[in-house]
């Protein structure tokens, strides 16, 4: 019989996919969507639907009695670039949420949480390319340190309480079915809508500025995959490193010029550009590959021709 399972912030970037996905996997009606606002038709229509603020512990707990829900997917937070302008804001929504989950679990209401972590924990003194699993960590974004923060706390309630948690850094993470959600490696998305609408882009990063990246296919198979792990083969309990590719936003612009010639970009780096300076350039997840079998199937090549069609079709 198939879990029951709540998703907070399933209106995002990655909790849109992230929800038809799963409930393609466990059935719609096992699969309860939440979010402070509606989201897209199909999401709203193919399955269960809560207006849900993930920082009030109580509606987060009747929801889950009201569901009989087994695991969360917390997915609800202020990311890197907005977060910055809303510190106190993003400080709140990303750790009382956090909070409100993980003492579900210490209190047996649920079984198992995933809540994702992010390069952003990664700082300017972390080694840049094939960033380690365990390494130096010191964040210079409101959001960099709430996931530290974060990633601490999930191996401490695991360690403490026994707390079933698992968690991925993301990379930055390209999708054509949802709008980015105010992150530093959002340039990588609003490029392919530029150059399928004909427009010129101009890129808030330099030209050479490299970063790790994932298809968002690749990254929702990821989370499915370390949640139905055996919870023997989980050896990591504050997040894993997770890789794909990385690239720079010169790269990405000469891989769709292959199929848009026409298409131009311009460079203008606004304050984004400090973020990713203290971000890697490429990270070292052989823990993930060992652990629970992770291995992408999206490269740059991969990832462009299927935005390109993705957008293309949207149009």
């Amino acid at each position: 019989m198939s879990k029951t399972i709540l998703i907070l912030g399933a209106c995002g970037q990655i909790g849109t996919e992230l929800t038809l996905n799963l409930r393609s996997v466990h059935g719609n009606d096992r699969v309860i969507a939440s979010d402070i606002r509606e989201g897209s038709g199909e999401l709203m229509s193919s399955g269960p639907f809560e207006i849900l603020d993930a920082t009030n512990a109580q509606a987060v707990e009747d929801v889950v009695v009201h569901h009989n829900v087994e695991e969360i997917y917390l997915m609800a937070a202020l990311l890197s670039a907005t977060a910055e302008k809303f510190p106190d804001r993003a400080w709140n929504l990303n750790m009382t949420s956090l909070f409100n989950v993980l003492d579900l679990a210490k209190e047996g209401k649920i079984d198992k949480v995933f809540w994702p972590s992010s390069i952003a924990v990664f700082g300017p003194n972390t080694p840049s390319e094939q960033t380690p699993q365990a390494t130096i960590m010191e964040p210079s974004t409101v959001y960099g340190i709430s996931k530290l923060a974060g990633e601490r706390w999930c191996a401490y309630y695991h360690r403490k309480f026994g707390v079933d948690v698992r968690s991925v850094r993301y990379p930055g993470l390209i999708s054509w079915k949802t709008q980015p959600g105010g992150g530093t490696t959002d340039y990588a998305v609003e490029i392919f809508h530029k150059a399928v609408a004909g427009e010129p882009y101009e890129c808030f990063l330099k030209e050479d500025s490299r970063l790790p990246m994932m298809y968002m296919e690749d990254a929702i198979r990821a989370t499915i995959n370390l949640m139905q792990a055996d919870a023997d083969d989980v050896k990591v309990r504050s997040s894993y490193n997770l890789a794909s590719m990385s690239f720079t936003p010169e790269e990405i612009a000469r891989e769709i010029q292959k199929h848009k010639p026409e298409f131009t970009v311009s460079y203008a780096p606004d304050f984004r550009q400090d973020i990713a300076d203290s971000w890697p350039g490429s990270i070292d997840d052989n823990q993930a590959r060992t652990d629970w079998g992770w291995e992408p199937e999206f490269d740059l090549s991969a990832t462009t021709a299927a935005m390109l069609e993705g957008l293309g079709g949207s149009q």
